[in-house]
């Protein structure tokens, strides 16, 4: 969608704020069915960002798959749970939360460290230009299907064995 640069600029503090407390709802929160909830919130405020963006296939396919799907699947597994089994085992400060907490400070200084040396400006330029070279040659979901089939073949494959590997594991859980 279009709005003007105030609205714009407005809509994304928000929904960047609401990706943020998301996110960290899903870390934070001890209850397995409120941390999947705010699963479902962060992949919604991902879609409204693909909105802003103007690529509404994107974002619906995002509502459809990973809302629709994939969060219902995880709320579904963890309601099948025993609530129990998450409060008895409750020692505090293991060696993988410590080799979790190194990765995740060790990406996030890579992070802050990447981003402002990144070129923006430059990013915006080409992929602006390259969409309105090619929307003359071919429709939206003609790009999605061509650049899935080619350029993202691999990674397109590899997410779809990780999410195959999440369902068994989910139905496993689910048997128990």
């Amino acid at each position: 969608m279009d709005f003007p640069g105030p609205i714009h600029d407005f809509l994304l503090v928000v929904l960047g704020s609401s990706l943020i407390l998301g996110s960290l709802g899903v870390i934070l929160l001890p209850n397995p069915i409120y941390s999947a909830f705010s699963l479902g919130l962060v992949l919604v405020c991902i879609s409204l960002f693909y909105i802003l963006l103007n690529s509404y296939f994107v974002a619906a396919a995002q509502l459809l798959i990973y809302v629709g799907a994939i969060n219902v699947l995880i709320i579904f597994a963890v309601m099948f749970m025993n609530g129990s089994e998450y409060y008895e085992d409750s020692n505090l400060g293991t060696v993988g939360d410590g080799i979790t907490a190194m990765v995740c400070t060790s990406l996030f200084i890579s992070l802050i460290t990447t981003i402002p040396d990144t070129s923006w400006y430059g990013i915006l330029w080409t992929t602006r230009s390259n969409q309105v070279l090619e929307q003359d040659l071919i429709s939206n979901s003609q790009q999605i299907g061509i650049h899935l089939s080619t350029d993202f073949f691999l990674p397109f494959e590899l997410i779809s064995i990780i999410l195959l590997v999440a369902l068994i594991g989910a139905i496993a859980v689910a048997r128990q």
